[in-house]
């Protein structure tokens, strides 16, 4: 439902703005996290090229936290354990994880063409509303001055 700008009132076009910029805000942060999502996708399909028959054997540390690591030997070279959410593990090769990965990444990249269009519009509706509201402060503002010299005179 299309709405004329210049209909609506001083408030009316502020609470218009306030949801506009939280919409604008919602969609930042979304794309933020799908971003963040992505690179640890990215980044975790890079650690797969470690897995390679030169490395089978080697001592490497492995993390237990986000800050505590143990030490370990990598020994199965050709397997992984790979999150495929909600807490559930699948044993994969690393060719099949290589292509889950790579689905991953691209259906986030996609998602984020789908937001981008939507954050556009917001925010140029957030700049017409800006805008309109500018005019009819304009026109207040010379309304009350030509009230003002009136009244004088």
């Amino acid at each position: 439902m299309a709405v004329n700008l210049t209909e609506l009132s001083l408030p009316q076009l502020e609470g218009l703005k306030t949801q506009l910029e939280q919409e604008t805000e919602f969609l930042t942060s979304s794309i933020g996290q799908l971003k963040v999502v992505q690179t640890k996708y990215v980044e975790a399909k890079d650690s797969l090229s470690v897995l390679n028959k030169n490395n089978a054997g080697k001592e490497l540390l492995v993390p237990l936290t986000s800050s505590m690591y143990v030490p370990g030997t990598l020994n199965d070279v050709e397997h992984v354990l790979v999150d495929v959410g909600t807490g559930y593990y699948v044993e994969k090769n690393v060719n099949d994880t290589k292509e889950f990965f790579k689905r991953k990444i691209d259906f986030l990249t996609k998602q984020m063409e789908k937001i981008q269009p939507a954050l556009q519009e917001k925010h140029g509706m957030k700049q017409a509303v800006i805008e309109v509201m500018n005019i009819k402060i304009q026109q207040l503002q010379s309304q009350q001055a030509s009230q003002s010299g009136t009244t004088k005179a």
